[in-house]
């Protein structure tokens, strides 16, 4: 029978890390949950087992229910009964499937009824599930909201909340209105506490509102009367149960159908307080941004592996000419790229996901006792690795999910626009990923601080340090990072280029070209990385599967690194006026 996590090798080799037994130690905490609960684990070696059996249900849930109803909740979507937002029929049969495996509240600490996962392994179930259904993977990994009102906030809203998400109930962040979207500092939905009612009431409209008509919403609102910036928004708790919020429509999207994205209107909705005023969108929504920018980046892996198998199976398959088709140079060349994007992109995810890990975890810690100052360090330390990948993870593989699924729907030709073929529905369930919680020019944005303060040429020339010849066991990968180490010199150039101009505009419109290279830079390095420990550990076929996409990575790295490296250094300030529209 097919399973999406056993039938996928790579997923097992990025839980077997070395970081993880740090985040197990800190997750685990000495293991004391085993005392109290029969299912909590007893030492690292088994708490690994657990997360492999954990994605092992998943894997199975995905490739005989989730997937097998893809198509129908593909045609049907969702639609709308008098002021409620009803799910494709398959949808229902998905999310009772995922809680009856007990695939809910997953990272949430099991004094809640949680399993208490790390980021890692939430994050391969999601890639494991966007592979199956993107759309639904939407729906299934809102869960992760959870974590921002574990975060932030108090012991009572944990204790009446996380069991009902750990039970199934589903979430929603609603943040976006119609006048504004990546600005959320025009958020107008108006907070207003009522002494009568003992609460706060909400009052407005919010649009493009993923899985909008959920059980438990939070919902950033302006507080503070007379303000008109990120100032006077909060964070605030709305409970379906308790009425005065209505679906007024259903967006009919191009892709993703099965994830249903909500016009709601609020009137007079009763609502609690997370955390403190004024803190919505400074504090709560930047953490809350950030991790659902790590479940788009898992949930665009998700699309580039499965992409990535339509296009091998039907090039194996097809026959042109009197061969196959997957023996002719055009096709190959696409299928050595889209393979290499995913493990490059699939490693990037992974490495970011384990630095959040440590750091939310002595975070954490950090609300039960004082930290060491080694753990301050470390906590710093991990932190500021977690805000510099996480653009990065997002930005390049919701691009790379997108060329993935174009290749595919190449590789297939005219049949490739046929509906009756799933790569159509890759390629349209893609599109949005490199525009939702945060578009990659964002991600640019987000990213370009560590980039231009040298901050991440420090990281890159520590990871190429750290990666000894003696440790790459193989002369073939020596030689691809004296190939990478070349292009670290010319992407330090680059930077001193852009830093030479002097010229805000300037720096802002080379900021994508700067980034691109950061990553694919980064990316190289995990990729040869990933090669060298596979032999290491003795997995000689993984290794040699590693191996071609790291020769390929390398070599598209350095179309890319070289040819934007020379148009920086060629670049003069006066051009930009060439460039306007």
């Amino acid at each position: 029978m097919a399973n999406y996590y056993t039938d996928n090798k790579s997923l097992a080799f990025h839980l077997s890390h070395p970081l993880m037994r740090r985040i197990v130690e800190l997750k685990e905490r000495d293991f004391a949950d085993a005392s109290s609960y029969d299912y909590a684990p007893v030492d690292y070696e088994d708490t690994i087992e657990n997360y492999n059996q954990l994605l092992e249900i998943t894997g199975d849930v995905c490739a005989n229910i989730i997937e097998p109803n893809s198509e129908s909740v593909d045609l049907e979507g969702p639609h709308l009964e008098n002021g409620r937002m009803i799910y494709a029929s398959k949808t229902y049969e998905n999310l009772d499937a995922t809680r009856k495996a007990g695939l809910w509240g997953l990272s949430m600490p099991r004094r809640y009824g949680g399993l208490n996962v790390p980021n890692v392994t939430f994050s391969m179930a999601s890639e494991l599930i966007a592979a199956a259904d993107a759309g639904f993977q939407n729906v299934w990994s809102l869960q992760s909201c959870i974590d921002t009102l574990y975060e932030f906030g108090s012991e009572e809203q944990r204790q009446k909340y996380i069991p009902r998400i750990c039970a199934g109930e589903t979430m929603s962040m609603d943040l976006t209105e119609p006048d504004a979207g990546s600005d959320l500092q025009r958020v107008m939905l108006k907070a207003t506490y009522s002494e009568e009612e003992g609460c706060w009431l909400l009052n407005g409209v919010k649009r493009f509102i993923t899985n909008g008509d959920s059980d438990i919403h939070l919902v950033l609102a302006r507080s503070e009367e007379g303000t008109r910036d990120g100032r006077g928004l909060s964070m605030f708790i709305y409970d379906k149960r308790q009425g005065g919020v209505n679906v007024r429509h259903i967006e009919h999207k191009l892709g993703i159908h099965g994830s249903p994205t909500c016009e709601l209107t609020y009137k007079n909705a009763k609502a609690e307080l997370c955390g403190s005023r004024k803190l919505g969108l400074i504090k709560y929504v930047m953490a809350l941004m950030n991790g659902a920018r790590l479940g788009i980046a898992a949930q665009s892996v998700g699309v580039e592996q499965e992409a990535y198998n339509e296009g091998l199976k039907y090039a194996r398959e097809r026959a042109q000419f009197g061969q196959k088709i997957i023996e002719f140079p055009a096709v190959y060349d696409m299928l050595a790229r889209m393979k290499a994007k995913l493990d490059a992109g699939r490693s990037l995810l992974y490495q970011t996901a384990r630095y959040v890990d440590i750091y939310k975890c002595l975070e954490d810690i950090a609300r039960e006792r004082q930290l060491t100052p080694e753990e301050r360090a470390e906590m710093k330390k991990y932190s500021r690795l977690a805000d510099a990948f996480t653009p990065l993870a997002k930005g390049m593989n919701s691009e790379y999910a997108n060329q993935n699924a174009y290749d595919a729907i190449s590789i297939h030709g005219g049949s490739g626009f046929i509906m009756e073929y799933k790569s159509q529905r890759l390629y349209r369930d893609a599109r949005i990923f490199s525009i939702y919680e945060g578009t990659t020019q964002l991600q640019v944005v987000a990213a370009i601080r560590y980039i231009t303060n040298g901050t991440m040429l420090g990281i890159i020339k520590e990871m190429a340090d750290e990666m000894k010849n003696e440790k790459l066991n193989s002369e073939t990968l020596a030689a691809l990072k004296a190939r990478v180490e070349k292009l670290i010199a010319l992407y330090e150039e680059a930077l001193t280029a852009v830093k030479e101009l002097n010229d805000q505009e300037a720096h802002d419109y080379l900021a994508r070209r700067l980034y691109d290279m950061t990553a694919e830079i980064i990316m190289s390095l995990l990729i040869i990385g990933d090669t060298a420990r596979a032999k290491a550990e003795g997995n000689d076929e993984l290794s040699a599967d590693f191996a071609k996409s790291a020769n390929v990575y390398v070599r598209m790295a350095e179309e890319d690194v070289i040819g934007k490296s020379a148009y920086i250094k060629a670049f003069n300030a006066e051009d930009l006026r060439n460039f306007r529209a």
